[in-house]
């Protein structure tokens, strides 16, 4: 990094830092906020895993975003422990189902694929690689991509590839040590075998995209407003929309090629699953208001598109008697 960037950066840390200090004092306001309907710029993640642990019948919510949403873009993780749960034996048909219904429907799909991809643990190896060395797990994983990619590489729904999710971030989940060298290779035999771009994605406060930006022809960012920390409870990110479009800027992301990958758009969980949290709880993090401040402050940043995270909790929600999430949601899409 050269002398001018790390001059810009200090700046900008002592004004987070400033901000940080007096929004711990002051309490924060939000004007009253209307979210125009927006279906180019909105879409959300949906996790079949995500959508069980909770409870709920993952087809119908599926359908349900579908149709009753209506979401025309989707980016859809396909997890290893869900296609390979015996070595060298896939089973696809539960993708198969959702990219067939989308395509029905005229969805475009971000494909996530990989051995890190969004939820709890982060990496979803299958059970049979325990006994593995992680050379050994790194070959099977360049299998199954290739058997995914070949699989869809046919398919008009599919709009982009996304390999692994935050292929860099060290600080979170049950995985392995980074290894851009492995993920490059990653990279390299999606791009091998389909043309359609690739979306590398990264932590949207922690690092400054320079790796990512190297590997993707497009970037995704995570974006979350509220978060919950161990040392100092909950904390409201005191960064302005500007912050990122000027982070993407500085790492020659062009802005064609931003978009948010994972908008917060559900409490964030301190311990246990999401359904015990309590409703004074979960407001702390996330409300209706907070739901409408967040996609305010997306639309603001300028970015191409926005997936929002959350939609499963959005319909359990909805059918334990509290339909204002999926209400609003109604109106974006």
């Amino acid at each position: 990094m050269n002398l001018k960037m790390k001059i810009i950066w200090l700046v900008l840390l002592v004004l987070i830092v400033s901000l940080v200090l007096i929004m711990k004092i002051f309490n924060y306001s939000r004007d009253n906020i209307v979210i125009e309907r927006n279906p180019e710029f909105f879409g959300v993640t949906f996790s079949k895993k995500y959508a069980q642990e909770i409870g709920l019948n993952w087809r119908e919510t599926y359908i349900a975003i579908l149709d009753d949403l209506q979401v025309k873009h989707l980016r859809l993780p396909i997890y290893w422990d869900e296609i390979e749960k015996e070595k060298g034996v896939f089973d696809y048909s539960d993708y198969d189902y959702m990219i067939s219904e989308g395509l029905k429907r005229d969805v475009h799909f971000v494909i996530n694929i990989g051995w890190r991809l969004p939820r709890w643990p982060e990496c979803h190896a299958p059970a049979w690689t325990n006994q593995e060395s992680i050379a050994e797990i790194q070959e099977d994983t360049l299998h199954m991509l290739e058997k995914t990619v070949k699989r869809y590489q046919d398919n008009p729904a599919i709009m982009y590839w996304q390999v692994e999710n935050e292929p860099f971030l060290n600080t979170f989940g049950i995985c392995p040590p980074s290894d851009e060298e492995f993920f490059a290779r990653e990279v390299e035999l999606v791009r091998s075998l389909d043309e359609r771009p690739i979306i590398v994605s990264g932590p949207g406060e922690l690092n400054m995209w320079r790796k990512e930006s190297k590997y993707g022809d497009i970037f995704g960012t995570t974006m979350y407003r509220v978060i919950w920390n161990p040392a100092i409870g909950y904390l409201r990110y005191p960064i302005p929309a500007w912050f990122y479009p000027l982070k993407a800027w500085l790492a020659g992301i062009a802005p064609e090629k931003r978009i948010i990958a994972e908008l917060q758009a559900e409490p964030w969980v301190p311990q246990g699953k999401i359904i015990y949290l309590s409703k004074n709880e979960a407001d702390y993090s996330f409300n209706v208001d907070q739901f409408k401040g967040n996609l305010n402050y997306a639309l603001k940043t300028k970015f191409k598109k926005a997936y929002l995270w959350g939609v499963e909790w959005w319909y359990w929600q909805y059918k334990h008697d509290d339909p204002s999430f999926w209400e609003l949601a109604r109106t974006l899409f």
